[in-house]
């Protein structure tokens, strides 16, 4: 998108300079990574970048009301609405789609907000590697003039809060099996903080614990990366239930997923936001359905989004189910990102660290997605290339 940066780093790119680049990412984990890193990261012009940032603190701020708050609570599972949420969240995220206007400028429209964490450790890692590799020096990845000294102090800060490391832990579902492990194990070199399986915690009274070389830890504070969504689809059995009134800290507490997500959709009136309706408030279908899409609040990974509708799948969708679909004005993604075929697609995501000491969130990084499929999942990029996670360039 910054077509000097663009054209020499195409020049210049080699297939055995991209493998050396993923073998030094698997050696700086200490594993294999099962997500596809992409070829490039994206070059973004600074202020749209800077848009983005700025459309993303006010999109969090309309969902920071009493109102919103109250609605919100209508998407968390009764069984799973854990005490003790906060204010706010400390972790968020706001993707959006790059697309181009009639005029041919650039614009971002929003894809969804979420209120959990993100690799925020791996994606120090990346951009270091990519300019490392590939001659990038001289360009920032980090946001909110944030350097590697400070990124690492705040996010320190918020994940520890002063604890012990050892009483710290990212919990996950099954974690040597998620495609995001090397996050977690880059989490567990840059502050000490162990991963733990959420099947594996024990809890005695209201307190929790963990097991290592034979003893118990408490659990003091816990960097959730459990997706509840996922807890149930799999059949998770733990020793605890999220509505206990546990004596443990929450970063990232698992409500917040569900306050934040394509469940905001309609309340948010911003020019980077799409239409949306919550299925069982439409009187009247749109005159164009094909322009839409149609969502299930609550799903996995984009499990059972339809992109192509018609009349006739509103219609199926039954009476009692219908204020859990939602209605979203579709977004076309703009083939913006030039590689040696094909141009791919790209979303960004802003990732949005909200301290307690803080006002507000603070934008820190970025995540990339570079696609040439009808979406932005794995399952339509399969064999092709430059495709895949990065991070921004600026």
């Amino acid at each position: 998108m910054i077509p000097e940066l663009r054209q020499k780093f195409n020049r210049e790119f080699t297939e055995e300079k991209y493998q050396q680049f993923l073998s030094a990412l698997d050696q700086s984990v200490g594993a294999k990574i099962e997500f596809r890193p992409c070829e490039t990261p994206v070059f973004l012009p600074t202020d749209f970048l800077t848009d983005m940032e700025l459309a993303g603190k006010e999109l969090i701020a309309q969902l920071g009301t009493p109102d919103y708050f109250a609605a919100s609570t209508r998407a968390i599972p009764a069984e799973f609405h854990a005490p003790n949420e906060g204010s706010h969240p400390q972790f968020i995220q706001v993707d959006f789609a790059v697309t181009r206007e009639a005029d041919g400028e650039f614009s971002a429209k929003l894809i969804e907000l979420q209120g959990c964490a993100s690799l925020y450790a791996f994606q120090l890692l990346l951009p270091h590697e990519y300019q490392r590799l590939f001659d990038l020096n001289g360009l920032s990845y980090l946001l909110s003039g944030l350097n590697d000294e400070s990124y690492q102090a705040l996010l320190k800060n918020v994940l520890l809060a002063q604890h012990d490391p050892a009483q710290v832990v990212l919990m996950e579902i099954d974690p040597l099996r998620q495609k995001t492990l090397p996050d977690f194990k880059m989490t567990e070199k840059l502050f000490g903080i162990p991963t733990v399986d959420v099947a594996e915690v024990l809890k005695r009274g209201n307190k929790l614990f963990y097991l290592r070389d034979g003893r118990e830890i408490e659990i003091r504070r816990i960097y959730n990366r459990v997706i509840i969504d996922e807890f149930v689809r799999k059949g998770v059995k733990s020793n605890f239930d999220f509505r206990d009134e546990l004596d443990v800290e929450w970063v990232g507490h698992p409500n917040w997923y569900f306050r934040m997500s394509k469940f905001s959709l309609p309340f948010l009136n911003h020019s980077t936001a799409p239409r949306a309706w919550f299925l069982d408030q439409l009187s009247e279908y749109p005159a164009d359905p094909e322009n839409f899409v149609l969502k299930p609040l609550f799903s996995f990974a984009g499990s059972g989004v339809k992109i192509s509708i018609t009349r006739q799948d509103l219609d199926a969708v039954p009476l009692s189910e219908r204020g859990d679909y939602l209605l979203q004005e579709k977004i076309t993604y703009a083939p913006v990102i030039e590689t040696p075929d094909e141009p791919s697609k790209v979303e960004i995501r802003i990732m949005f660290v909200w301290p307690d000491t803080s006002p507000e969130p603070i934008a820190v990084t970025t995540l990339t997605r570079l696609s040439k499929g009808a979406m932005m999942g794995v399952d339509f990029n399969k064999n092709k290339r430059w495709v895949g996670s990065s991070c921004a360039f600026f």
